[in-house]
C-alpha cells in the first residue's frame, strides 16, 4: 500500500526516511530532451510559433488558465491557446498547480528547490510564500527525487519562463495529491487569499481523458458515433461543468463518469478558490484537442483542454 514519502513520512513499505534533500536546490529540467527540446532557442521559436498561431492577444484581467501537460509534440498547440492570454507586467508571482502522477499523498507538496530551472530561463520560486503556506501545517515538502520525477509541473515551465522573462516573476509550484472533498475545500480555503490578490496569476496543469486499454479506461455510449466523438463528448460535459464554477458538480461528474482527467484536483482547488472569490470568475475553455483520433478499442489517445479564467480587478492589497 503507499504511503506519503517526503518531510518524514513513510515510504511504500510503511518505513519511516529522513528527507535527504537540502532546502535551496535548483530543480533541473530532467524532461528537456525527450517530453521536449533542451535547446533553448529552438524551444523558444517553438513556443513564440504557437502562441503567435492562437490568434490571442495577452488580457490582464485573465488570472488562471488550465493548459495540458503532455509532450509538447503532443499538447504544445492546445497549451499555446491559454497561455497566450497571460499578461507578464501585470503579474507578480505565479502559482503553479499539478497533479502527482508518481508519488501518492492525500495532501499537497511544496519543494525544497528555490529555483525552477528551464532551457528557456529559470524561474525564480518565492520561499517567502513557500513558507507562508509550510507555516500552515497543512502541506508535506518534497526533495529533489519526487521533485523532478513529475512532469505536471515542469511541463508548464517552459512556457511561464518564455513569456516572463523580461519581468521580475516569481514562482510557487505545489504538487496537489489524491485529495478527498474536505481536503479540496481546505487547501482552497488556504489559497483563497492568493487567488483574490490580482498581482497573482494561477496556471492549473491537467490532461483531460485518457482512453485505451493501456489506461484501463474504455467507456463507449455509441450514441455520439465514432469512439473519438463519444471521449469528446465526455470531456466537453465535464468541461462544461468547470465553467459554472461549481466544484461539487465537476467532482460528481468525475465520480459518475469515472473519467480519468488526471488534474481532476488541481482544478477541484481552482474551483474551490473561485467559489470563495468575492467577484465570481468566469471560466471559459478556449481550445480541445486529442493525441488521436480512436475508431476501434484497439485505439487510445489522451485528450488536451485549455481554458481561461477571466476575475475582475481586486482592490485588495497585494499579498507580501
Amino acid at each position: 500500500m503507499w504511503a506519503a514519502v517526503g518531510g518524514g513520512t513513510k515510504t511504500r513499505a510503511g518505513s519511516k526516511i529522513k528527507e535527504s534533500t537540502p532546502p535551496g536546490y535548483t530543480r533541473h529540467a530532467s524532461h528537456a530532451g525527450s517530453w521536449y527540446t533542451d535547446d533553448a532557442e529552438d524551444l523558444g521559436e517553438e513556443i513564440e510559433a504557437w502562441l503567435a498561431a492562437s490568434g490571442v492577444t495577452p488580457d490582464a484581467a485573465v488570472r488562471a488558465v488550465i493548459a495540458p501537460h503532455a509532450g509538447y509534440r503532443y499538447s504544445g498547440r492546445c497549451a499555446a491557446y491559454a497561455f497566450a492570454h497571460l499578461h507578464a507586467p501585470s503579474i507578480r508571482r505565479i502559482f503553479l498547480l499539478g497533479p502527482s502522477h508518481h508519488h501518492y499523498t492525500r495532501k499537497c507538496v511544496l519543494p525544497r528547490a528555490t529555483s525552477f530551472h528551464t532551457p528557456v530561463a529559470p524561474l525564480p520560486i518565492d520561499t517567502q510564500v513557500i513558507s507562508e503556506l509550510r507555516a500552515t501545517g497543512e502541506f508535506e515538502e518534497m526533495g529533489r527525487h519526487v521533485d523532478e520525477a513529475e512532469h505536471s509541473l515542469e511541463m508548464h515551465a517552459p512556457f511561464l519562463a518564455h513569456l516572463c522573462k523580461d519581468h521580475n516573476v516569481l514562482l510557487v509550484p505545489i504538487m496537489v495529491g489524491s485529495l478527498d472533498a474536505a481536503a479540496e475545500a481546505r487547501y482552497g480555503g488556504i489559497l483563497s487569499r492568493y487567488f483574490s490578490d490580482s498581482s497573482n496569476f494561477f496556471s492549473i496543469s491537467s490532461d483531460f481523458c485518457h482512453w485505451g486499454s493501456r489506461f484501463r479506461f474504455t467507456p463507449y455510449d455509441k450514441a455520439h458515433g465514432p469512439i473519438h466523438k463519444a471521449i469528446e463528448a465526455m470531456d466537453r460535459e465535464g468541461m462544461a461543468l468547470i465553467e459554472t464554477g461549481k466544484a461539487k458538480a465537476f467532482r460528481d461528474y468525475i465520480e459518475r463518469t469515472g473519467n480519468t482527467v488526471c488534474g481532476r484536483h488541481p482544478i477541484g482547488l481552482l474551483l474551490q478558490m473561485a467559489e470563495l472569490s468575492p467577484s465570481p470568475p468566469s471560466i471559459r475553455f478556449v481550445q480541445y484537442e486529442q493525441s488521436s483520433h480512436c475508431h476501434s478499442m484497439r485505439d487510445s489517445s489522451v485528450s488536451y483542454a485549455s481554458a481561461v479564467v477571466t476575475l475582475a480587478p481586486s482592490t485588495r492589497a497585494p499579498s507580501t
